[in-house]
C-alpha cells in the first residue's frame, strides 16, 4: 500500500502530460493558465479568511464564548445537551480548527466513548464549517448576498447539533 501511495501522483502527472501531448495541448501553458487563475482565487479569499480568522480569536480570548456558554446553560439541560458541548456547537459552524480544539479537550477530560465524547463526535461529522465555506466559495465566486444561503446551511448545523444530542441520549450511540 505504501508503494502505491508513493507513486500515484508522480503517475498522475505523467497521465496528464501524455493526456495534453496526445491531444495536442501545451500543457505548460495550461498549467501556468491555471496556477494564475488559483492565484487571483485566493487573493480574492483572504481577506474574508483574515477577518473570520480575526474574529474567531476575539471571541475566544475575550471570554465571550464562555459567558455565553454560561448563559446557555439552562436551555441545554432541557434538551439533555451537556453544557462541554455548548463550546463545540457554537464553534463549529465558524471554524474547524477551533471545533477540533474543543472536541480534542472533550476527548481529553471525558474520554471518546463517553456521551460527551460520542456526541462531539457527531456533531463534528452531522455540522459544516459554514462561515468559512461561505466566504471561501462565495468569496472566490464575486457573490455578495449570502442572506438565504447562510439561513439554510446554519438551520442545517443546527439540526445535526441537535439530532446528534438526540441520537446518542435516545438511541446510545
Amino acid at each position: 500500500m505504501e508503494l502505491i501511495s508513493a507513486y500515484s501522483v508522480p503517475c498522475f502527472i505523467f497521465i496528464f502530460l501524455i493526456y495534453g501531448f496526445a491531444k495536442k495541448t501545451d500543457v505548460y501553458a495550461s498549467f501556468t493558465s491555471g496556477a494564475k487563475s488559483g492565484l487571483e482565487s485566493a487573493f480574492n479569499i483572504i481577506p474574508s479568511l483574515i477577518g473570520l480568522m480575526t474574529a474567531i480569536s476575539m471571541f475566544r480570548e475575550s471570554g465571550c464564548l464562555e459567558l455565553i456558554s454560561r448563559a446557555a446553560a439552562p436551555l441545554t439541560n432541557l434538551i439533555h445537551m451537556p453544557s462541554e458541548l455548548v463550546p463545540l456547537g457554537l464553534l463549529r459552524p465558524v471554524s474547524g480548527s477551533a471545533s477540533l480544539a474543543v472536541v480534542t479537550d472533550i476527548f481529553k477530560n471525558f474520554g471518546p466513548d463517553s456521551v460527551q465524547g460520542r456526541i462531539a463526535s457527531i456533531m463534528m461529522g452531522s455540522t459544516e464549517t459554514t462561515f468559512y465555506t461561505v466566504a471561501v466559495y462565495f468569496g472566490s465566486a464575486g457573490i455578495k448576498n449570502v442572506r438565504h444561503t447562510l439561513f439554510a446551511a446554519l438551520t442545517a448545523d443546527l439540526t445535526g447539533i441537535l439530532m446528534s444530542v438526540f441520537l446518542v441520549q435516545f438511541f446510545g450511540f
